[in-house]
């Protein structure tokens, strides 16, 4: 499956492990969910967490959303991006399943950090577009990585996923890092005028299959 970039991993797969460290429940709007917390080889608590339905273990073909931490649009509801809306949309679909995965990684900007993407956002208002404002700061425009994400996969026993994306990025990337990615399944949002111009620059600059 094509990608329109590179993905520059932080760690070989080799070096990427971590384990379950605690699970509880998780009563939702959306539904009854697991939660569950990680660390890694050196015993120290991870921030990214799982939000899980049913019993995955063994599973094959689990519907899976890898979600990037948008504090902006997860917390606050910004119309700035479509972040909340597919984290939602996400959590009905895990609902309705009888199992699923989605992982909330604390990769905030795609990577660099709320501080930096609230200056990206000056940027953008200063008329460039969410690419370019990233590399203005110094970034490529996608820092994340996806070898922590495969790790709690791994974890939690899944055989392989369906991942719920639009960005053939995090296909590759999970690829990359021994995830067995049985299929993508497009996650579509309406479009509101407050984030036209981000969507439309997902999909003809970052290669997001809008």
């Amino acid at each position: 499956m094509p990608v329109p970039h590179a993905i520059a991993l932080r760690l070989p797969l080799s070096q990427v492990e971590v384990e379950v460290l605690a699970r509880a429940r998780l009563p939702s709007r959306h539904g009854e969910f697991e939660i569950l917390s990680f660390r890694d080889s050196l015993g120290r608590p991870l921030d990214d967490v799982a939000v899980i339905r049913g019993d995955v273990r063994g599973g094959e073909e689990i519907a899976t959303r890898v979600h990037s931490e948008c504090l902006t649009g997860d917390v606050f509801g910004s119309f700035r991006c479509d972040c909340r809306e597919q984290l939602e949309l996400a959590l009905q679909r895990v609902a309705n399943s009888e199992t699923g995965v989605i992982l909330y990684m604390r990769q905030e900007g795609r990577g660099i950090g709320i501080a930096h993407k609230i200056r990206a956002y000056a940027l953008q208002e200063a008329g460039l577009d969410t690419v370019d404002a990233n590399r203005h700061l110094g970034f490529d425009d996608d820092m994340r990585d996806y070898g922590v994400a495969a790790a709690m996969l791994r974890a939690m026993e899944v055989n392989s996923v369906v991942l719920h994306t639009n960005n053939l990025l995090k296909v590759e990337g999970l690829q990359t890092n021994g995830v067995v990615v049985a299929k993508r399944e497009p996650i579509i949002t309406a479009p509101r005028a407050e984030n036209a111009r981000y969507l439309s620059t997902k999909r003809d600059r970052s290669g997001h299959l809008l």
